[in-house]
């Protein structure tokens, strides 16, 4: 048993070193291979892989649909399960094609790790997901603190957000110098600045708030003037903790460093969210407002193409179809003004009605 498991161990660190060399993987996303790997292996009791049959495949496969998220206690939902079960096969293909396992595993063993082709529907089914109006942002902002330099930092933050479409991710690593208050412009310059698939990003603030982007000015004035902070400095500080004796950690200020990660992004979003009684809106669903706006204000297709690059995209199509979902009133709404133009139909126009009805009764 020592040996294989020795074995398994051998085989993982090299699966994940061809991820991170050969596939340019992220650390993240092989850190969630190895735990759906490893999650396979401790139900499998520990078997060394060279063992493996279909049979092992499908009884994982039920463990899972039928199992229940730890933390939880709910039920896994399909997309969980079917990308745990796609980081196992993956790992079976590459398993299949080693010395010494090429005769007992074959690429099609490793297809029994699949769901059903309904299963397959639900799980990559797109979600609707809240995307805030401008206006909900502006009052979030309106009603949230701005005596200390946390509070004016957490308000600002999601300011630039708004008016910059900006990934948490990123935000998280930029500094001062990436701003250019005067071109009103965000330099993203991957060497730095944590952006998808490492891209270099020229952003201009979007016009959708005078308000918005004066709190952002503020700021960088609070942080150059006041805190004399410099172009390497952090745009969005992490906060500066302290023990106090009796009352343990506390906040104290804010630090001169980046985020390690958005995960305090993220949390201050819904705090502030919910303190102003709207939804939970996360930094990712500002990119769905913006692209929602930039289909209402563009007028052609250069506007639209520009409004598109300014939030990263290299092609309108990824703005149109990862972004650009329409509320389902407004697609009835639509539809119901293109009916008009085509000339009365009692007909439609009560279908599009009821249709209407529907979705406001949700």
């Amino acid at each position: 048993m020592p040996n294989s498991r020795s074995e398994n161990v051998r085989l993982k660190r090299r699966y994940y070193e061809y991820l991170k060399h050969a596939k340019g993987l992220s650390e993240k996303s092989i850190d969630q291979a190895a735990a759906a790997i490893d999650e396979f292996e401790t139900f499998n009791g520990k078997k060394p892989f060279s063992v493996f049959h279909v049979q092992h495949a499908t009884n994982y496969k039920t463990q899972l649909l039928e199992g229940s998220n730890s933390d939880t206690g709910k039920v896994l939902s399909l997309a969980t399960v079917r990308a745990r079960l796609k980081a196992v096969q993956a790992f079976f293909v590459w398993l299949a094609d080693q010395s010494g396992y090429r005769s007992r595993i074959r690429y099609c063993d490793a297809e029994y790790f699949t769901l059903t082709a309904r299963d397959e529907r639900i799980a990559t089914a797109p979600r609707k997901k809240p995307v805030p109006e401008i206006s909900q942002v502006e009052r979030c902002v309106d009603v949230m603190p701005y005596s200390t330099a946390i509070e004016k930092r957490d308000r600002a933050m999601i300011a630039f957000i708004a008016i910059t479409g900006i990934r948490d991710g990123a935000v998280a690593s930029l500094k001062l110098k990436h701003v250019d208050l005067k071109a009103g412009v965000v330099f993203q310059d991957p060497r730095e600045v944590k952006t998808k698939f490492a891209k270099t990003i020229t952003t201009a603030f979007f016009p959708v708030s005078d308000k918005l982007e004066a709190i952002v000015r503020e700021w960088v004035e609070f942080l150059t003037n006041d805190l004399h902070f410099g172009p390497d400095d952090p745009l969005f500080p992490r906060t500066r903790m302290k023990h106090v004796k009796g009352k343990g950690l506390q906040a104290i200020g804010l630090d001169r460093a980046c985020w390690s990660s958005a995960n305090r992004i993220r949390q201050i979003f819904s705090a502030a969210f919910q303190n102003a009684a709207l939804p939970p809106f996360n930094p990712h669903a500002f990119r769905n407002m913006l692209v929602r706006i930039g289909m209402e204000r563009c007028k052609g297709p250069e506007a639209f193409k520009a409004w598109s690059q300014n939030l990263g995209h290299e092609g309108v199509i990824t703005t149109f179809s990862s972004y650009g979902n329409i509320p389902d009133h407004q697609q009835v709404e639509i539809i119901r003004k293109l009916a008009s133009t085509m000339g009365p139909n009692d007909a439609l126009e009560q279908c599009l009605q009821a249709a209407l009805d529907a979705v406001q009764r949700r």
